[in-house]
């Protein structure tokens, strides 16, 4: 960046930097991790364009922390007295400090592990080596076959039968159904057209290109850390291939709810997707973390099953499968792009991508179009109108747009934005003996489902999966005491397995706009049935980890209880379950959103009929995973893809199309 601090808060940055991550005399030290400090690495300068890069009201307040940093005379400290200051300014200040010295740390942590090397262009991060982290091997297959548009004024104006806003799981689907079917069809994609060769699987590129508001993001509130797909493609572009489906008692109480097809007659959707994106059982290979859960479950005579995935078996490497969530190096992965997008783009479909739809149009009460912005991804001060005129608008922008979305429209109803669920999430690390090498084979291949059907068949359990190997988000996620024990800890990552809680949720959040229309989450884990299940999942994966054999067992959260072996075990899970399910207690997060614009028979407590029609506004459709009505309780893609390839049915009825045999469509 042209951009840079002043030089004396660029002097104070560095001083935290080189504080967080310190060179520190240690033997043995093979592979210089000890001796080698964030600033040596070049973190500094990655930090400052990070921070300049935030939105003006967070950069302002980052900059007033560094003020504020820069006036603790931290240069005359010793190391030790600058991270004491440090953690008093964290625990001390309430949660704005909380937030931005924490943020401050994690973000040199991040950069620190994450990053490949600043030093040698092309060369991976020098600290990996003491991980036996190979980065992502290459070459990487390239190239881009979805036709796009891009508009040559300041201009662009088009017609259509349909325009959908989004190019995810749901209006991926809809985009190549209806192309297919003859329509025309017109997406709009706020994201970019990601060449998923061009960073290499690289992890922080990937969270910047790809990724919901470059990566991983706090909600409103603090108590949850939100992860989305934000490009062509959408969520199907960066996740981890988990492909399940939808489990009977949610159908059945989906249709209870309005959907009664659902129940009944969803097998021909779920198929039809099922097929066309070539879910299999054969590319699940077990790394080491999931042969640990696997030998966990099984002494503890608990169920497993392999995980199913939309995968190319003639593509399939492990090798390359670990990076999926950083860009599809091999080409194995049959996300939307590769599958409904290029089916779209070989009907003819005109797809827009780097275009942020503002609103719907509405004409006399009834869907008349969409209005957006492109900006060109090379030179941001290049942008264009684009107007599109249809019949049809499909709103498949994802569960924490799309309210936003519809919202900024002023359509929907009351129950915009309401009834979000997000599947939260927690995890438990543990510490073995011998390497888990968890950064080969697929990120999830392995599923405890043992629980999934809840007390007594409630619906509402959770599963156990495993977690990607990324070292930058493993880095800012340790906790954080001193530098010496944030290096010891990364010293043994190699030897942890993550095993994560994923847990259906029974209440549930919310998602608004701010004064700028962009949207806004709102989470708290408070219904008495979520917190009795996010206890049971972390009992069951304590228990799993002390039955692998673990010698050490801790909870992602602040100031965690850690249990070695020989300790009661009863006794740490009780402790672990006393730490509140919010921020200051256990690190909570989520890759699924669901439900903000849902279906149903009542306009008072859900947007759209059961179709996917808003009840106030003909011819808007959801498309998306917002459209639940409660959650899926799995991996929702597969779900989403479904409910999506059925309201694809219910548009093209709608505009004149008589619609072929859902499997062979």
């Amino acid at each position: 960046m042209t951009e840079a601090l002043d030089p004396a808060r660029r002097a104070t940055l560095e001083l935290v930097c080189d504080t967080v991550v310190p060179s520190i005399a240690h033997e043995p030290d093979p592979h210089g991790l000890w001796a080698t400090s964030a600033r040596q690495l070049g973190v500094a300068e990655a930090a400052q364009d990070a921070l300049l890069a935030l939105p003006p009201v967070q950069r302002d307040g980052m900059m007033e922390l560094l003020d504020i940093l820069g006036q603790q005379g931290m240069e005359e400290m010793s190391q030790a007295s600058r991270e004491q200051s440090l953690m008093n300014m964290m625990l001390l200040g309430g949660a704005p400090a909380m937030v931005g010295v924490g943020g401050l740390i994690r973000l040199i942590l991040f950069l620190t592990y994450g990053l490949p090397s600043l030093t040698e262009p092309g060369a991976p991060n020098p600290l990996w080596a003491a991980f036996g982290y190979p980065g992502p091997p290459g070459p990487a297959v390239a190239g881009r076959t979805v036709r796009t548009a891009t508009p040559d004024g300041d201009r662009l104006e088009l017609d259509a039968d349909v325009v959908i806003v989004g190019s995810g799981a749901g209006g991926g689907v809809i985009a190549g159904t209806l192309a297919q079917r003859g329509l025309d069809v017109v997406v709009l994609e706020g994201g970019s057209y990601r060449d998923e060769g061009a960073a290499a699987g690289l992890e922080i590129p990937a969270y910047q290109e790809a990724y919901w508001r470059g990566g991983p993001q706090a909600s409103a509130d603090y108590n949850l850390t939100l992860m989305a797909g934000a490009g062509l493609g959408g969520g199907t572009a960066i996740n981890w291939n988990n492909s399940l489906r939808t489990r009977q008692w949610v159908r059945d109480e989906w249709a209870q709810a309005g959907l009664e097809d659902v129940g009944t007659e969803f097998d021909q959707h779920i198929d039809a997707v099922w097929d066309r994106m070539g879910v299999n059982d054969d590319c699940s290979d077990l790394n080491g973390t999931h042969q640990k859960a696997k030998l966990g479950a099984d002494r503890l005579g608990w169920k497993t099953s392999p995980v199913t995935r939309n995968v190319d078996p003639e593509r399939y490497d492990p090798a390359t499968s670990a990076f999926v969530g950083f860009g599809d190096m091999a080409g194995q992965k049959q996300s939307t792009l590769r599958t409904y997008l290029q089916d779209a783009s070989d009907a003819g479909a005109v797809i827009v991508a780097d275009c942020a739809v503002e609103r719907v149009l509405v004409e006399d009460g009834v869907a008349a179009g969409a209005l957006g912005t492109w900006t060109d991804p090379v030179d941001p001060a290049r942008t264009a109108e684009v107007v599109v005129r249809a019949r049809h608008v499909v709103c498949a922008a994802g569960s924490l747009e799309t309210p936003a979305l519809l919202l900024r429209s002023g359509i929907g109803g009351p129950a915009v934005g309401q009834h979000l669920r997000l599947h939260p999430t927690a995890a438990v690390f543990g510490l073995y003996d011998d390497d888990l090498k968890a950064w080969w084979g697929a990120p999830q291949a392995l599923l405890l489902d043992e629980f999934e059907t809840g007390v007594d068949g409630d619906g509402y359990g959770f599963l156990v999966e495993c977690s990607q190997y990324a070292p930058g988000l493993i880095g800012s996620s340790m906790p954080f005491t001193s530098a010496e024990a944030h290096k010891r800890t990364m010293e043994s990552t190699p030897q942890v397995g993550v095993f994560v809680g994923l847990t259906r949720d029974h209440g549930s959040g919310s998602v608004t706009i701010d004064e700028d229309g962009q949207s806004v989450v709102q989470y708290a884990l408070t219904d008495p049935i979520d917190v009795a299940t996010m206890h049971r999942a972390m009992d069951a994966m304590v228990r799993m980890h002390e039955a692998a054999g673990a010698r050490e067992i801790s909870l992602l959260g602040v100031n965690p209880p850690v249990w070695r072996r020989g300790d009661d075990l009863d006794a740490f899970i009780a402790r672990m379950q006393r730490m509140p399910l919010r921020f200051g207690g256990v690190t909570l997060f989520t890759a699924h959103q669901m439900g903000t614009a849902r279906m149903g028979s009542d306009p008072q407590t859900s947007v759209a009929d059961a179709r996917g029609e808003l009840h106030d506004t003909r011819g808007v459709w959801i498309g998306d995973a917002s459209a639940f009505p409660t959650a899926s309780g799995t991996n929702p893609m597969i779900t989403v893809m479904a409910l999506a390839h059925r309201t694809a049915d219910a548009i093209a009825l709608h505009a004149g199309v008589t619609a072929p045999d859902p499997v062979a469509a």
